[in-house]
């Protein structure tokens, strides 16, 4: 074809150019890991199509050379690219035959993983779970999602929960409600990461007033100063913030907390902080700031944790942990073994046994969600048979070729 477009996004050069670039985003993105954790350079490298390498402070003439910005395309910007540079490089030199039926089925292959690479980068999600034996719990924690809630807990038999995110109260002054809600929440003060302690005795005017008046803050006089985010790996942000609620009849306070997903409710910092509770028009209410919550549509109850060692050392051989899954409509749950490289798949998740606590008798499951998990499995079965049609076709087609003895 004639058209210069088509002819460019289908040219050899551009892609040796985008597996160029991709090289260079994998390696500078290797080079921050050491300093931002996984996660954070996940999202910075590969979840956005362009992205600025800046030259680390802890190098070597790190503030001499602290100018220094590479800019380069990112993954949202190379995956896509490569798809259209495959799918019109595949049209524009391919020649329909039956001879290279393999062919085709080797590029759709490809093209399937990497669209369901964005696919799970775009919608998968990671919880984690603790349970004590004996525990029941029907919900997940999200590893790095936090949620505003305020919880009607006057019912005798369920909780209606309302819910923000927590990047809502990224706006100070910003109003929240719900037309439910007797109340509405003004933001006062947010920090992506804080220290929170109790105000030293004799500090004098070296810390700010507080203006929280109820709750955990005021009772323990705690003091709550932002912090520079972490992305260390195995450390979490304590995400906080002070809100104030109003009544939205009178418009008169009802109180002033300090919310923080240090507060959690769940193990194993429930005994250092119980719930924020508060009465208001004679009904219980529960307002907190937690790591965002997935509800499932059963009761997860771990039976007994396992820790088996090797004889006579203390080197592991085997994590396992019995759970029964409790559905409301069944006498009698489901006993299933969760143990290393054998998760449990329920309700659209999938269970990993990941770690453990408190003398064997905590067990902690990492919990995703991942729609494409089935995609690789595909795109490699494609990939697999267009090779061996491929190979095939090729050594018959060859043998008919050869001379036959005479």
């Amino acid at each position: 074809m004639k058209n210069p477009v088509f002819n460019f996004l289908s040219s050899i050069r551009l892609t040796l150019f985008l597996l160029a670039a991709s090289l260079l985003l994998v390696f500078f993105g290797t080079l921050d890991q050491v300093h931002y954790g996984i996660y954070h350079t996940q999202q910075k490298y590969f979840e956005h199509a362009f992205v600025v390498w800046e030259y680390p402070a802890q190098w070597a003439f790190g503030e001499a050379l602290s100018w220094l910005h590479l800019p380069m395309p990112g993954g949202y910007l190379l995956g896509p690219l490569l798809v259209v540079n495959l799918v019109c490089a595949h049209f524009h030199y391919f020649r329909p035959s039956w001879k290279k039926v393999g062919i085709t089925l080797i590029h759709a292959g490809i093209v399937l993983l990497l669209l369901g690479q964005l696919w799970t980068q775009l919608r998968q999600v990671e919880y984690f779970l603790w349970l004590e034996e004996g525990q029941e719990q029907n919900f997940v924690e999200a590893f790095h999602y936090d949620e505003f809630v305020l919880i009607d807990k006057s019912g005798e038999e369920t909780e209606q929960v309302f819910s923000w995110d927590a990047r809502a109260l990224r706006q100070e002054g910003r109003v929240l409600g719900n037309p439910e809600l007797p109340f509405e929440a003004e933001v006062l003060w947010y920090a992506r990461n804080a220290a929170i302690f109790p105000r030293p005795p004799q500090a004098g005017n070296r810390f700010p007033e507080m203006p929280f008046n109820r709750g955990i803050g005021e009772e323990r006089d705690l003091v709550a100063l932002m912090k520079k985010p972490t992305y260390a790996e195995g450390e979490r942000n304590a995400t906080s913030a002070i809100v104030r609620l109003r009544d939205k009849e009178s418009g008169e306070p009802v109180g002033t907390w300090l919310l923080s997903n240090l507060f959690r409710q769940s193990l194993p910092m429930q005994q250092y902080f119980p719930p924020q509770t508060f009465e208001h028009d004679g009904r219980e209410w529960e307002i907190a700031l937690r790591f965002k919550r997935k509800y499932l549509p059963a009761e997860i109850q771990l039976l007994d944790f396992k820790h088996d060692q090797y004889p006579g050392t203390t080197i592991a051989y085997n994590f396992s942990s019995e759970v029964k899954i409790l559905k409301p409509e069944e006498a009698t749950g489901r006993t299933t073994l969760i143990y290393m490289n054998h998760p449990l798949r329920y309700a659209g998740l999938t269970f990993y046994q990941a770690s453990f606590a408190d003398n064997n008798t905590k067990s902690m499951f990492q919990v995703v969600r991942n729609p494409a998990r089935w995609v690789p499995y595909v795109a490699c079965a494609i990939v697999s048979l267009g090779l061996v049609l491929q190979f095939g076709i090729s050594l018959y087609v060859h043998a008919l070729r050869r001379p036959r003895a005479s």
